[in-house]
Formats: structure tokens, sequence, C-alpha cells
């Protein structure tokens, strides 16, 4: 496994990390015992950052990962977790809560401290209450010492515009998602910014959310009818070329340095064992080419997420 610099954070991260929401059974019902298994596969491969939620399951994948990691040595994974997010519709940025919500996710977790706490899906609270309490919970959390580092998640780039206005010293890193991927590579306009901050960056969904599946998308995916065909023409093709487009999706989404990690998020050892084998071999570059071309139509095609303001200018990728 390959590692890289997380933006200013001084750790060494995979270029393919473990997505724990998956043994929180949101995927699929997963019998702790197979989560169990999946966790120490994925940090048996090199896929020694993980990141999960209180939302994932609420709160059964911070339970089972946390029963994973209590077998192993602190220092044998990179922990990351979220506060604010705790069920579909429900949110709580308030101080008092962030600080309360770390405290619970540590004992769920069986550790003293996260390497990384993201404020999730920010892009559903008003960014005075983020800007006002949430991210000064994330420095208080540091000063005591619960909290390596701290920063944010969403899907729309422009909501990390406008956070990252400004410098912000509480924020360490971002996870973007379903913005580094085949049939979407807008994240890398937002790299020059990172850059300049110093921000570390994760990515995640390099399948867009099923989008990128020969079984095509479930039902609640927000992607437009057009933006879910073309997706699953192009899966018919790498299926025709005797290749899963999720091997070519994993591949091309961990090959550019600029990213430094992407998360899947599997229960599975085997798929987890795939995964990995798949970034240390070569891409196909030949039809990489000719599925970018199928996807050019609908290259950079968003939806939107949370509320108006966070969302302006997030449509720009639709006319083409």
């Amino acid at each position: 496994m390959q590692y890289r610099a997380l933006g200013n954070t001084g750790l060494e991260v995979p270029v393919l990390s473990f997505g724990a929401s998956s043994v929180g059974s949101v995927f699929r019902e997963v019998d702790p015992a197979e989560g169990i298994r999946t966790v120490h596969t994925a940090i048996e491969v090199g896929m020694n950052l993980i990141d999960v939620s209180p939302y994932y399951g609420l709160t059964k994948a911070e339970t089972v990962l946390g029963a994973a990691l209590r077998e192993l040595p602190r220092d044998a994974f990179i922990l990351s977790s979220k506060a604010g997010r705790y069920g579909e519709n429900t949110f709580d940025y308030s101080y008092e809560r962030i600080l309360s919500s770390v405290d619970e996710s540590l004992q769920r977790l069986h550790t003293d401290y996260l390497d990384i706490l993201l404020l999730h899906d920010f892009e559903f609270v008003p960014w005075r209450q983020v800007e006002e309490e949430a991210l000064p919970a994330l420095g208080e959390l540091k000063r005591q010492g619960k909290i390596r580092f701290g920063g944010l998640s969403a899907l729309p780039l422009a909501a990390f515009k406008k956070a990252l206005m400004e410098n912000r010293p509480d924020v360490d890193v971002i996870l973007s998602y379903c913005h580094y991927s085949l049939n979407d590579s807008t994240l890398l306009d937002l790299v020059p910014l990172l850059e300049a901050r110093q921000i570390g960056l994760m990515n995640a969904s390099p399948l867009s959310m099923g989008l990128l599946s020969q079984r095509g998308t479930a039902s609640w995916h927000p992607a437009d009818e057009e933006l879910k065909q073309v997706c699953l023409e192009a899966a018919a093709y790498c299926s025709a070329q005797g290749t899963d487009i999720a091997k070519l999706a994993v591949q091309y989404a961990t090959r550019d340095e600029r990213i430094p990690t992407t998360l899947v998020s599997s229960a599975s050892e085997e798929n987890i064992r795939r995964n990995a084998a798949w970034v240390e071999e070569p891409l196909d570059e030949q039809l990489l080419a000719e599925v970018l071309a199928i996807l050019a139509p609908v290259q950079g095609r968003t939806w939107p997420s949370g509320r108006a303001e966070y969302n302006e200018a997030e449509q720009g990728g639709e006319e083409g």
C-alpha cells in the first residue's frame, strides 16, 4: 500500500482507506463478528486510516468498530470519526453537543482520543452556528487532547469554498465525497485552495454512491436519470471488456497524488482484499480513456445537498 501526506497534519495515510459505515449495517445487515473480521482485514492490507460516524447505523458502526479496535494496539490505526449528525434529519451543532458527542464516541470506540474529528454534513446547518459554536468546539477538543485534528465533511464543493474563504486554524482536514470519481473530477478545482491553506484532503465514494455499478443505483440515489443511465452504459462497457468498472474507478481515484486518500466501504473481507489489490495493479489507460469518453456528457454533474446557502454555483456541470 502506498502512503501520502495528509496536508499539514504530519499523518501519512494510505491511498485507500476504510470507511466503516458498512459495519453499521448501512448497506446490508452485517453480523458484528463479520464486521470485526473486516476491520482487521482492512488494517492487515494497509488500509489503516478508518473513518466512522455515530450516524452510521445509529451508533452501530462505532460500536462494532470499537470492538474490533480494542484488540489492536492504538498505533496500528489512524481513527477518524464525526459529530453533529445523528439521524437522517437530526443535526445538533451546539458547542456542548459536539463536546459530549466526542465523549460518547470515545467510549464506543474504546480509545482516549481521535486522530481526526469531522463536523458531519455541515451543509445542513446554518453557517453562523458552524462558525460560532461547532468550530470553537473543535478547538476546545484539541486543547483537551481528545482529538488531534479537526475538520469538515460535506457534499457541495461550494460549502467548502464558503467555509474556507478565511483561514480557519481549527480546520486541518476536509472530507469530500462523490467529487473525485470517473464521472466527476471537480474536486480538483478545490485543491489549490486546500494546498494554500495546508489542509488535508480525504476523498470518499469513488463509485459515486453506486452510480458506477453494473447493478445500477438504489431508488434513493439523488442523481438525475440521464446521469444514472450514462453511468450504467459505462459500467456495461467495462463489463463487455472483461473488467468491473469498480476496479477502474478505484484505480482512477487513487492514482492522483493530489488526492492523499480515498475511502471505500465494505463489510466483506473479500471485497477489501480485492480493492487493496486493485491499487497495486497497473491502470488500463486505453479503457480509462474510452470510459471517460462515454461519461463526458455528464462529467461533473452533481445534485444539491443541504441548505441553499451552500449550493450556489454547485450545478455548474449540469449543462455538459
